[in-house]
């Protein structure tokens, strides 16, 4: 029996090219909500002996977890052989570590949560810090996909003469392997922040950007602060209007507009979050890492 995808109504576009490379067949998953604001989930029903892939980018979280655990408890009740999930978005990575005294360590809380209704999930360049690999967190077997291929050939192929820009030292993991990717120079600016809502960044060496297009890159964008203070430095330092390159495009607010504001001359991001300006696709290697899951489910060498 092919497998059957599940997305949630944003990620109907990713989930449809990522079925089409799964040669699976993509299944119905109906969510309204009650006057009072309850979810009502319904999936297919024809679902039995089938491995079932739930599809959702975990963005805007609290609203969305409830109904992963519904669509995932529900299927498994309809005889379904496997439930994974692909969240392109892996949200609640940010508390990886109790700060001050009876905070919730949101990252393992999550990973519990999760475990208790999967048999695998599949992510998109989760935001690691004090966690060196997902598995540390997760009892369910793992895959992360990387964007760093997708994003040095977009990069090669659309920016003359580039050199990549990290706006903070957090972004150093993810700059130099990309770099490496495309084959072109990188630098990663300092951050120091003044507070909640301003930030200021320094180039360590501004001649090494001269004579070259900057192009800032990030993992997330959510506010856009950091960004748009990036973009800013580089506006006084009489370099080019920098491209700004996010893999997960959370954008909230006016972040967009904000980048706009700053310089920004193009802003492109992956399709983990549906964007406007998602312009780098990730089917094909999150099609791969299902694939790999589903293998073991069909050899029985997995959960």
């Amino acid at each position: 029996m092919m497998p059957v995808v599940l997305p949630f109504p944003d990620d109907g576009a990713l989930a449809g090219s990522v079925s089409r490379d799964l040669r699976a067949r993509v299944g119905l998953l109906e969510w309204r909500h009650f006057p009072d604001g309850e979810s009502l989930i319904r999936i297919d029903d024809d679902i039995e002996g089938a491995d079932v892939v739930v599809f959702v980018g975990l963005s805007d979280p609290d609203r969305k977890a409830l109904p992963v655990r519904f669509v995932a408890q529900t299927a498994k009740e309809l005889g379904a052989r496997s439930v994974g999930l692909v969240a392109p978005y892996l949200a609640y990575m940010r508390q990886d570590a109790r700060f001050r005294p009876g905070e919730a360590v949101a990252a393992s809380v999550f990973a519990r949560f999760l475990d208790q209704c999967l048999d695998w999930l599949v992510t998109v360049d989760p935001h690691l810090h004090r966690i060196a690999r997902l598995d540390e967190l997760y009892r369910i077997p793992v895959s992360c996909v990387d964007s760093a291929p997708e994003l040095a050939n977009w990069i090669r192929h659309e920016v003359s003469n580039p050199i990549l820009i990290g706006p903070d030292e957090e972004s150093a993991q993810w700059v130099a392997e990309i770099a490496r990717e495309a084959h072109i120079p990188c630098e990663v600016l300092h951050k120091r922040r003044r507070g909640d809502h301003e930030v200021e960044v320094s180039a360590p060496d501004p001649d090494r950007l001269r004579g070259f297009t900057p192009v800032l890159v990030d993992d997330i964008v959510s506010t856009g602060r950091t960004l748009a203070a990036a973009a800013d430095h580089l506006r006084r330092l009489d370099l080019p209007p920098p491209v700004c390159v996010v893999i997960h495009p959370l954008f909230s607010g006016n972040a967009h507009e904000l980048l706009k504001r700053a310089g920004v001359e193009r802003i492109v991001s992956t399709d983990s979050i549906r964007h406007s300006s998602n312009a780098i696709g990730l089917a094909k290697p999150i099609a791969h890492a299902v694939a790999e899951h589903l293998a073991r489910i069909q050899r029985g060498t997995g959960p």
